[in-house]
């Protein structure tokens, strides 16, 4: 990570780059990022990703429109992360529908891959029943939707 990136990260292309420093509180007694934090990491950069396209949840669910719920999540752990590391969390789009997007989120260290996430978010109404999201959120998404679930590479 050679270039320092605003906190909220920044789109490089399609891609949404999300800049991690791993802390003391992030790592178990091993010395190794404790699993869960990636979590935390991949929350983090989907929420900023959202904010810099211009999607306002808070806003949304503030007027009783809705708001996101993670339905589905796959995590691949590949190599750990420790004390002081970089970590560069990289996000794409790679698939749209009406109600659902599919976030491809990758942890790398140097260009390591040290975690893969597979996440399916749903826009879901206050009473928790999926629902369409709304039309300028789509247009938001895209323009930085990738290649179709399979095909996404980066």
């Amino acid at each position: 990570m050679s270039v320092p990136l605003a906190p909220s990260g920044l789109f490089d292309g399609p891609q949404h780059l999300y800049p991690v420093r791993v802390y003391f509180e992030d790592t178990d007694l091993s010395g190794v990022v404790y699993h869960a934090n990636y979590l935390r990491w991949f929350e983090r950069a989907r929420s900023d990703m959202l904010r810099l396209l211009g999607i306002d949840q808070r806003a949304a669910h503030e007027a009783g429109e809705g708001a996101y719920a993670v339905s589905e999540m796959d995590l691949r752990y590949l190599r750990p992360a420790k004390l002081d590391d970089e970590v560069m969390v990289h996000s794409h789009v790679a698939e749209l529908s009406p109600a659902t997007c599919r976030i491809v989120q990758r942890a790398f260290r140097d260009g390591t891959l040290l975690c893969e996430a597979r996440v399916r978010v749903a826009f879901v109404a206050p009473n928790g029943r999926p629902r369409r999201q709304p039309r300028e959120w789509m247009a938001a998404f895209q323009t930085i939707t990738t290649a179709p679930e399979g095909q996404d590479t980066a």
